[in-house]
């Protein structure tokens, strides 16, 4: 789960690291309001979950409480594009008003979650490279990005702290900043079920401190339901409108750019069936998993999502009953085309706990589907059927 830039500055804030002075502004009239208590230079930063807005003409700079509104009044109901949204962008509904910061240096800091080596551990990410796009740096001069692996039994140790300090070029007083921010930024992800904490850039003022001038923060849904304060949070205006329906019909789905769309039970034969559809020449337009114990209402419903997308041309339905009994499948796909106008060609393959009367209800529906027996034949039916 994503939120936005103004929603983690509250949150470092309340762990204690260093963030300009701001508000969140939904009108031009509340950014001039905000801009006249700031009293001074400020910068109007469209809120969306995407980064490069600057790129985009999302992000302003003002003078006085008017250049605030102007910049705001222009920047609000934009259709934002950079190179993180679609060809569509994404609209503006709100901008933060903050104080502009006189910036030294710029750097960059994240915390991710290791997988890739198997230690499954926190792993601070630094480099001097701030307020550039880091994965240009990783690939052009990974040298110049230092990881540090924290060890969950022992926790992040002041020896870190000052390794990552050195390869910053930090003085002293700079030194002791950041590793209270450093510390206090291990806490939150911990404590938060953070997936991604990332500041760029970690700018060094003209005074020689320490202050985060854009962050970015994303949880593990799977730990959500141990905070709703950061469940409260979510924008769904943000998110793909498949998604947040599937969200609601407590479906797995995830929307992708191909044309055969998908209905799975089980994630492992889910990313099979995918890969399959591939290999048959088509495109997955989607990973949706129903799951192992989904009513009839459910699968009408993932079904519902399925038509909803305009992307897809045809429709694969590859189960295997165990939990989640063939009949029961059945019986939830002919209650959707009772309710749906079902155009689209369907391929269904059912195999597994009551597979025979879950098949006989479908041949007594009178609906218009291709049955398949193999995993990859329905794959090649799948494929054959779009027009």
């Amino acid at each position: 789960m994503k939120i936005h830039e103004y929603q983690a500055k509250t949150l470092l804030r309340d762990y204690g690291i260093p963030v300009p002075r701001g508000e969140v502004a939904a009108t031009s009239q509340e950014a001039r309001r905000i801009s006249a208590k700031l009293a001074g230079q400020v910068v109007v930063k469209a809120q969306i979950h995407a980064g490069g807005r600057g790129k985009g003409g999302g992000i302003k700079t003002a003078l006085t409480p008017d250049e605030t509104y102007a910049a705001a009044r222009s920047i609000l109901g934009m259709q934002l594009v950079t190179h993180q949204t679609s060809p569509e962008g994404k609209k503006v509904r709100k901008v933060l008003v903050e104080e502009a910061s006189a910036v030294r240096k710029e750097l960059y800091l994240s915390l991710v979650v290791d997988r890739s080596r198997g230690k499954e551990c926190v792993v601070f990410m630094a480099s001097e490279a701030g307020g550039m796009d880091i994965e240009q740096v990783a690939a052009a001069d990974p040298e110049k990005i230092v990881r540090c692996a924290v060890h969950p039994a022992v926790g992040f140790s002041p020896f870190q702290a000052r390794k990552l300090s050195v390869s910053l070029a930090l003085d002293a007083g700079q030194g002791r900043q950041f590793t209270e921010i450093a510390r206090n930024l291990y806490r939150l992800f911990l404590e938060k079920d953070c997936s991604l904490l990332e500041i760029n850039p970690l700018a060094i003022t003209a005074q020689g401190q320490l202050l985060a001038l854009d962050t970015k923060l994303n949880f593990d849904d799977d730990g959500l339901y141990r905070h709703p304060e950061i469940r409260e949070l979510r924008d769904a205006d943000e998110e793909e409108p498949l998604e947040v329906a599937a969200r609601n019909a407590s479906v797995n789905y995830i929307k992708l750019d191909g044309n055969v769309g998908c209905m799975v039970n089980g994630a492992g034969l889910a990313m099979t069936t995918m890969d399959l559809i591939k290999m048959a020449g088509g495109e997955p337009a989607n990973f949706l998993d129903v799951g192992g114990s989904a009513s009839p209402e459910q699968i009408e419903k993932a079904f519902r999502i399925l038509t909803s997308d305009p992307g897809v041309k045809c429709i694969l339905i590859n189960i295997f009953g165990g939990v989640l009994r063939c009949d029961r499948v059945s019986a939830g796909l002919i209650q959707a085309a009772a309710n749906i106008e079902m155009k689209l060609p369907m391929v269904v393959r059912l195999q597994g706990t009551n597979v025979e009367e879950g098949r006989r209800m479908l041949q007594e529906s009178g609906l218009r589907f291709t049955v398949a027996d193999g995993l990859y034949e329905a794959a090649q039916k799948a494929v054959s059927l779009i027009g």
